[in-house]
């Protein structure tokens, strides 16, 4: 669990609110749908249902690949498909060859290997198919690049078809071929991967052969694992197609998966992208990163099951072997970096690295560094590089402005390869880390999280969990959902996974909930008074039971403040400025239209609904009884509000019409005060928390005030024994957490009966201390016990306690 500054999109209120009652969302489920631009009804249902699909026609130019493609099979051509060894190339390869066999073709493939051909469509290999009985080329997952390569298979007599899904050149120039490719070709989603593009195309091919309906459940399951594996957004389509995709894997009779599967142990029932990223995935591409991808292909076309759990016993070895190889790798890596020092962007090179692993290295380093991180396998003169990227940062255009220190580059904004000459390689690091240097100048020094949702931990439940989850599938474009419970309490840590991991119980709103935190051995300082945690609540299945657990991301103390409102900030100019007053500010009678909405917010948890409120981006004014009592609670565990006692908002009230959101924390202690919170203007709402807990608060607050007789004695005794010491020193006394208001009325009172003497700096005892005085002769002190038991009889009265 990394540092993080977390920063808050807003979302208004009322945006959010209308959201949910429309479609019948949790709340915080409405928020996360505002906060990513789907605040409007009609299009966050259309987002919901996850439905979007397009025709394989939408592909301008389709039908010339079509055609060419269908005139080679008629003539009994043989068809070469050339993929790549990650498993977006090995499940296209696998589409194209399954569906071409199934239409007649005579059909070859072919895998590049990482290190004997490096990636793409190499001259070598075009020459070797013109010589071969190949008459059609087709290539996936690669070669939009590879126009002087494609103008040579021509020149040869091959022809050649593309299909991929990379970026083409920067120059605008393209193979001179037909292209399926969903950015050229102008089709609706420009996101989909190769295996998308592939099943897109095939499904094109089997329509103009005019053989059965298409069937488009065919192949989703192969579409589903290369869409997560290869990183691209899950929005839009391709959102559709992993989604129906893992339900295709769930059921999948494919035998080449179920074998893989086994010895992933995957329980086919509870497959999801996660499953595909972590265990799945990798085990495809080992293969390619160790050795050669040709097996990957073979696992997803063979009808033998014996040869299915041969080919993934073999993956599985392989899959071994990459994680020792990548734990050398990261560890020369690692120290590296450690040894290089802070950096805005890394390139990092050693010899002997295996060019298979060093783009695991490179992603585990960009996680960890939060910054860019480049890793070159070094090998005789030349290098083979794998770099990532972080959120924002767009690694192909770091790239570009490098270029002339590259033998070659390519990829996108998160993930990039490159080759480069071992001597140019310091060149290359030097105007990277300018170019990052530049870019990182007014970027923050930590990683920045923005949650999807502000709620306190009342508002957690299975329901929630279980509306979240169905936003799915998540990945880029499609973050899982982040939850943020301002002023969480964490108790009762205990470590797990051998020490690597924490086990705890967040208290909010009232509510305990199980948590655990990865990557975390012991809690932060400031756990046991409220931090700001981050993460996302999930159901935890174990043994047919399902517990609500939340999974904590960050935990951040509260960097926001509260302003006081109604009086100086400072205490003794607050003080001042109430002994000059003379008494309690009187009340104004509040003006202007009543247009401020009344929402009942009892039962819910404060810091929830305030950390709600302030996240909406609008103006928030809390209103307590005790303004100083309520800022030492709730300082540095929840802010970004403005605060005001209810006298002071009773003295005027037309501070509240700058406020979108007027909080009544604790309940009004008049009538006065509550007709106060009917007043505002159109679009402002007032929210009345005042539950048990608040009534609680303000009858012990306003019994203190009452009982003035013990504040008193307790501040002439300081006076009396320390009559050096601070002003403040002497009017906390016995309360540490006295209001300035209180304390000018003990000021007050003390001089009314001849006590002491307040020259606006110091106390000062005065007169005969050893003659009796009677409170009663106080005309402060009857004001005041007359004030604050007027206050309890309200807050008593039974409408009080059942509104």
């Amino acid at each position: 669990m990394e540092a993080a500054q977390i920063i808050t999109t807003p979302a208004p209120f009322d945006d959010c609110r209308e959201l949910a009652s429309a479609l019948g969302l949790d709340p915080a489920v409405a928020q996360l749908l505002v906060r990513r631009g789907l605040g409007d009804p009609a299009v966050a249902a259309d987002f919901l249902k996850a439905d979007e699909r397009h025709h394989s026609d939408d592909f301008e130019g389709i039908s010339a690949a079509v055609e060419l493609t269908l005139a080679h099979v008629n003539r009994g051509s043989t068809v070469m498909i050339h993929g790549d060894y990650d498993v977006d190339g090995v499940c296209s390869t696998a589409i194209l060859v399954r569906t071409l066999r199934s239409l007649g073709a005579n059909v070859e493939w072919f895998i590049p290997g990482r290190r004997e051909d490096g990636y793409g469509l190499g001259l070598e290999n075009v020459e070797r198919f013109a010589a071969g009985p190949a008459s059609l080329l087709i290539t996936v997952d690669c070669a939009i690049t590879a126009v002087d390569e494609v103008a040579r298979a021509k020149e040869l007599g091959l022809d050649v078809i593309v299909t991929d899904h990379h970026h083409p050149r920067s120059d605008g120039v393209l193979p001179d071929a037909p292209i399926v490719h969903p950015r050229v070709c102008g089709y609706p989603d420009p996101e989909l991967c190769a295996t998308g593009v592939a099943y897109k195309f095939a499904q094109a091919l089997r329509r103009a052969a005019g053989g059965a309906e298409v069937d488009e459940q065919d192949d989703l399951d192969l579409v589903a694992l290369a869409t997560v594996a290869d990183c691209v957004p899950l929005v839009r389509e391709n959102r559709r197609l992993v989604r129906e995709g893992l339900v295709a894997l769930a059921r999948t009779q494919r035998p080449g998966l179920r074998a893989l599967m086994r010895v992933a142990q995957v329980d086919p029932a509870e497959i999801d992208e996660q499953t595909i990223g972590f265990r799945l995935a990798p085990r495809i591409n080992a293969a390619g990163r160790m050795q050669r991808a040709d097996s990957g292909v073979e696992l997803m076309l063979t009808d033998d099951p014996v040869r299915a759990d041969a080919i993934a016993d073999e993956l599985d070895h392989a899959n071994n072997e990459r994680k020792l190889v990548e734990a050398k790798v990261r560890h020369e890596a690692e120290q590296q970096a450690r040894d290089m020092g802070d950096r805005d962007g890394y390139i990092i090179a050693g010899d002997d690295w295996h060019p298979g692993v060093i783009g695991i290295v490179a992603s585990r380093l960009a996680e960890s560094l939060q910054r860019p991180v480049v890793i070159i396998a070094l090998d005789g003169d030349e290098g083979s590089g794998s770099g990532r990227s972080i959120p924002g940062f767009d690694l192909l255009n770091a790239l570009h402005g490098c270029a002339d220190d590259m033998i070659r580059y390519g990829g996108h904004s998160a993930a990039a390869g490159c080759t480069v000459a071992r001597d140019a390689v310091p060149q290359l690091r030097e105007h990277f880390e300018a170019y990052c240097a530049a870019y990182f100048a007014d970027q923050p020094a930590v990683a920045v999280r923005s949650p999807d949702a502000v709620i306190g931990g009342d508002g957690l439940s299975l329901e929630l969990a279980q509306q979240l989850g169905a936003l799915g599938p998540f990945g880029i474009g499609n973050p899982r959902p982040s939850v943020l419970i301002p002023g969480a309490r964490l108790d009762g840590a205990r470590t797990m996974g051998e020490g690597k991991h924490l086990r705890a119980t967040i208290t909010s709103g009232g509510v305990r909930v199980s948590a655990v935190a990865f990557g975390v051995s012991k809690l932060p300082a400031g756990a046991e008074r409220g931090l700001d945690a981050l993460g996302s609540p999930e159901i935890n299945r174990w043994r047919g039971a399902e517990e609500l657990r939340f999974v904590v991301r960050a935990l951040e103390p509260c960097a926001a403040r509260i302003e006081l409102l109604g009086r100086p900030t400072d205490d003794l100019a607050a003080l001042a400025e109430a002994v000059a007053r003379g008494g309690p500010a009187q009340a104004v009678a509040a003006e202007g239209a009543e247009d401020r909405e009344l929402l009942s917010r009892r039962g819910g948890g404060a810091a929830g609904i305030l950390g709600e409120l302030v996240a909406t981006g609008e103006p928030v004014l809390v209103v307590a009884l005790s303004e100083q009592r309520r800022l030492a609670q709730m300082e540095g565990v929840i802010g970004g509000f403005s605060l005001i006692s209810w006298q002071g908002l009773l003295g005027d009230p037309a501070i509240a019409d700058a406020y979108v959101h007027l909080v009544a924390l604790d309940p009004p202690p008049s009538r006065e005060a509550e007709a106060i919170l009917e007043y505002g203007p159109p679009g402002s709402f007032a929210h009345q928390i005042g539950g048990a807990a608040e009534l609680r608060f303000s009858l012990d607050e306003l019994e203190r005030e009452s009982d003035l007789r013990s504040s008193m004695a307790s501040v002439y005794r300081a006076v009396r024994d320390e009559p050096d010491a601070d002003l403040l020193v002497h009017l906390t006394a016995g309360d540490p957490h006295r209001s300035p208001a209180s304390m000018a009325t003990i000021v007050r009172i003390l001089d009314e009966l001849g006590l002491a003497e307040f020259d606006g700096f110091r106390m000062s005892l005065s007169g005969d201390s050893s003659e009796r005085r009677e409170l009663e002769s106080s005309p402060t002190f009857i004001r005041q016990t007359k004030a604050a038991a007027e206050a309890i009889e309200w807050l008593t009265a039974p409408k009080s306690l059942t509104a």
